[in-house]
């Protein structure tokens, strides 16, 4: 993992995300253990708290489970759950914001489609 924190949100919180941008991306996967508090700490010179207060968000999610005496790990479904509600907030959310803009700059959206066409043969 490899972090570079900024100014703008609460360093729990950027952690939270990049470890729910891990899940999504695969590089975490399902039933996989997520690195100890202390080893987190350590390595980013955190606070253990900060470090805990992110995975006991992450369990609050519903994203990982903490199994007792062995440490926190990847839910079966997390992956699929993180996709469901990120699609939903990318619609409810940026979709309406992006179309506005098109709409601003008067875009030929022809191109755009072009390119979601040639990222969907890509994937």
């Amino acid at each position: 993992m490899s972090f570079h924190w900024n100014d703008k949100e609460p360093i729990y919180l950027q952690l939270k995300d990049k470890v729910r941008d891990m899940i999504l991306s695969g590089d975490l996967s399902e039933g996989e253990p997520l690195p100890s508090v202390r080893q987190v700490a350590m390595e980013y010179k955190l606070n253990p708290l900060t470090v805990s207060k992110s995975w006991q968000l992450l369990v609050d999610e519903g994203l990982v489970e903490k199994k007792r005496g062995l440490g926190m790990f990847v839910l079966d479904g997390a992956r699929q759950s993180l996709k469901n509600v990120e699609q939903i907030t990318f619609l409810e959310e940026a979709w309406p914001n992006i179309l506005q803009k098109i709409e601003r700059l008067n875009l030929d959206t022809q191109p755009l489609i072009q390119s979601l066409e040639k990222i969907g043969r890509n994937t």
